[in-house]
């Protein structure tokens, strides 16, 4: 098993991906590229944090729903940093040719 590469992690930043919180098809909002991932991810623990406290007022309070929406839109924000995180982390394949690119002879 090989060390992580801390020093290289350090410098990896959010792509600005990820959207959240939709209308229909069409998101409100988008994660911002630019942040370190180390701060992403502590920002998504704070928010999951904050609503599972929430989730656990919605399981006992009764007579409101606001615990539950509360919980709801914390989640959909911890969520979306984590998304973000992973894209950064992990390696987009190489594009290849659609079919219908193959079929088009090459340009030089």
């Amino acid at each position: 098993m090989t060390e992580p590469d801390l020093h290289g992690l350090a410098s990896v930043k959010t792509i600005g991906f990820t959207p959240f919180l939709y209308n229909s098809d069409q998101a409100f909002f988008n994660v911002r590229s630019g942040i370190p991932i180390i701060d992403a991810l502590s920002q998504s623990s704070d928010l999951l944090s904050l609503a599972k406290s929430f989730a656990e007022d919605a399981a006992f309070i009764k007579d409101t729903d606001r615990h539950a929406w509360a919980a709801h839109y914390l989640t959909v924000l911890g969520k979306a940093l984590i998304d973000d995180v992973i894209q950064a982390l992990i390696p987009r394949p190489a594009r290849t040719k659609t079919e219908s690119e193959e079929e088009l002879p090459d340009s030089h």
